[in-house]
């Protein structure tokens, strides 16, 4: 077989070799320039960013939630406290598989029903990466075993916490209200960056009007941390300013007495200080317990609340709205003293009824024999319906309802609180906004004893009564006395709002606060059996209709079922001399003003004032020294 031999071409080979070289050299410089940009952009053009993510890497700013601030009664008692407890949380995150988790964890402590179903509700609520509680304040019998295991449940752990305590429960549950968990909407009203940390906030009551000065301010600990997330030493740190704690004005023992004078019956109580507009009570019966709510109330439980037909979720005293009755009577008197309508011996036939001029239908009085020739006096004290009406009719609605507005009918008192109901003042402009309509006579007639439209608030009858007890002083209601800055002892007063009703005579004040006096103390008077020994009262009874009865009809209490019964109110302040408590009553389908809402009152006045009379009577006369 025939070989060829070839001779290679170096030359050839040459020229392939360094064309592959330049090529590889030009990727080897475009490499590098790539490396270098890519230096230059990370260290150069953008240092101050990475250097923070790298710090952010290393350092953790952790916010520390402020204390809250503590909720005290005028002698100091506390209302509201913060009690350290030990929750189990979970945090979804870490956790992994949650449910088997919480299968797991049942097995270990016990879990109710309700447990499970705040910590699902709370789950959707929240982030994955953030600690979600599913047993509150356990015992340290769970708490001890829980650590033993601990390291079987990742993403679980015992934390503590301060959980806001109210340990006199349902009685002042509409005065204080609660906090609860922080939801979309109270985002919406809040600066977040001060909650940082926070998962409480006020829902309702002084929890709720105060909450900035109870919040405090959020203070913030920078920490190193190392690859595993754990600190490793505290760089800096911003302590949290704690929330102010409050004084009320409101009495707690009075508070506990008014509530159970109310025994079986459903309703609401005022008690104010007719010197500064203080509340010294504000009771609405039934109440509800707010520590439940703290942390979440279940559903079945507030679905329970809601639907009980006492409606213990209302507050009546602030929102109740209710048609006041005779007690307008003393307002109404003023009113036609002040404008000139009639005077202290003005006298009015009373036959049992009242007719408009050319017009046939009767507006009864209570009393079905009339009360003969009757004064003002005497129309106050016997509450005579006859009187009223005519004397409504003369004046005119748009005179009357202008007085009555200075004692903030039909307006917000201003109490510090939110919700506060404004009732209805009836008027011509209100009918025509409302319905639409025009105002009748008629209207007037019965507006005159605190029918028809008229509607009033617990707390408005109690403050138009303080303007009467002081002469003429209308001081907004006032729950907190003082603002108290715990780490300093610093007190800081609130300030009262003195709003004076514009005196024309002062003899005119001076004949309603005597008849309001007869209306006890005579043998005549509608709430004579509360009169009492030891001080004198001066007072107003009410009965408030549920339901209109017929012209030719008469009401019988007897055959009327409890819930459609006339509602029962009084007004009344003492001492007459020194008026040192004013106080509304209105007790819900209890029929006569005398009868039941009367006495509720006199237990409530006995409990503020036969105690300050004691004190007063061991006093030394000026001059002399107790031994």
């Amino acid at each position: 077989m025939n070989e060829e031999f070839q001779f290679k071409d170096y030359r050839r080979e040459s020229r392939l070799f360094n064309r592959r070289a330049l090529v590889a050299g030009i990727g080897v410089v475009l490499a590098l320039l790539t490396i270098f940009g890519r230096l230059l952009y990370l260290q150069v053009l953008r240092h101050d960013h990475f250097t923070t993510l790298a710090q952010d890497n290393r350092v953790k700013l952790i916010p520390l939630p402020p204390t809250r601030g503590l909720i005290y009664d005028r002698a100091g008692r506390l209302l509201a406290y913060n009690r350290p407890a030990f929750n189990l949380e979970i945090v979804p995150e870490k956790a992994g598989d949650v449910e088997g988790t919480l299968e797991r964890l049942a097995r270990l402590i016990e879990l109710r029903p309700t447990d499970i179903e705040r910590f699902q509700r709370l789950r959707k609520q929240h982030r994955r990466f953030e600690s979600i509680p599913i047993k509150l304040d356990i015992s340290d019998e769970e708490a001890a075993l829980f650590a033993v295991n601990q390291h079987q449940f990742p993403g679980v752990s015992i934390r503590a916490r301060l959980t806001r305590t109210y340990p006199l429960g349902a009685t002042l549950s509409h005065v204080l209200g609660y906090v609860g968990r922080i939801s979309i909407q109270d985002l919406k009203r809040i600066d977040p960056s001060n909650y940082a940390g926070t998962t409480y906030i006020g829902k309702i009551g002084v929890e709720r009007a105060y909450e900035e000065v109870l919040h405090g301010q959020v203070g913030f600990q920078q920490v190193e941390v190392n690859a595993l997330g754990k600190t490793v030493r505290v760089l800096n740190e911003t302590p949290p300013r704690p929330g102010k704690s409050l004084r009320l004005h409101l009495d707690s023992r009075l508070q506990k007495v008014a509530l159970e004078a109310f025994g079986d019956y459903t309703g609401a109580a005022v008690a104010l200080d007719p010197r500064n507009g203080g509340v010294l009570a504000l009771v609405s019966k039934p109440g509800f317990d707010p520590n439940p709510f703290v942390e979440g109330i279940s559903s079945r439980d507030y679905q329970a609340l809601r639907t009980n037909p006492d409606k213990p979720l209302f507050n009546r005293a602030l929102k109740g709205a209710y048609p006041p009755g005779s007690t307008i009577k003393p307002f109404m008197g003023l009113a036609g003293l002040e404008l000139g309508v009639i005077t202290p011996q003005t006298r009015r036939y009373c036959p049992g009824f009242f007719q408009l001029p050319g017009r046939e239908h009767k507006y009864r009085d209570w009393k079905k024999g009339g009360h003969g020739m009757t004064d003002l006096d005497k129309a106050i004290t016997q509450s005579c319906d006859v009187f009223f009406y005519q004397l409504a009719h003369e004046t005119g609605i748009d005179r009357l309802q202008q007085y009555l507005a200075q004692f903030r009918f039909g307006e917000r008192t201003g109490i510090d609180l939110l919700g506060e109901q404004r009732g209805i003042r009836p008027s011509r402009e209100w009918k025509r906004k409302r319905y639409n309509q025009v105002w009748f006579p008629g209207e007037t007639v019965i507006v005159g004893i605190g029918q028809g439209s008229f509607q009033a608030t617990p707390l408005q009858l109690a403050a138009a009564t303080v303007a009467i007890a002081n002469g003429g002083h209308y001081f907004e209601p006032r729950l907190v006395a003082e603002l108290i800055d715990e780490s300093t002892g610093k007190r800081t007063p609130v300030p009262t709002k003195d709003h004076p009703i514009p005196m024309i005579n002062e003899a005119d004040w001076q004949e309603i606060r005597k008849a309001m006096i007869h209306v006890i103390e005579d043998p005549h008077g509608t709430a004579r059996r509360i009169r009492s020994d030891r001080y004198r009262i001066a007072g107003k009874t009410g009965t408030a209709q549920v339901f209109s009865v017929a012209q030719d009809a008469e009401y019988n209490e007897e055959e009327v079922a409890r819930h459609m019964r006339d509602h029962a109110l009084f007004i009344a302040y003492a001492p007459v001399e020194d008026p040192r408590i004013a106080v509304a009553v209105i007790v819900e389908n209890g029929g006569h003003g005398g009868a039941t809402a009367a006495p509720i009152a006199k237990k409530i006045m006995d409990a503020w004032l036969l105690p300050l009379l004691e004190t007063s009577k061991n006093q030394p006369p000026m001059g002399e020294h107790s031994p």
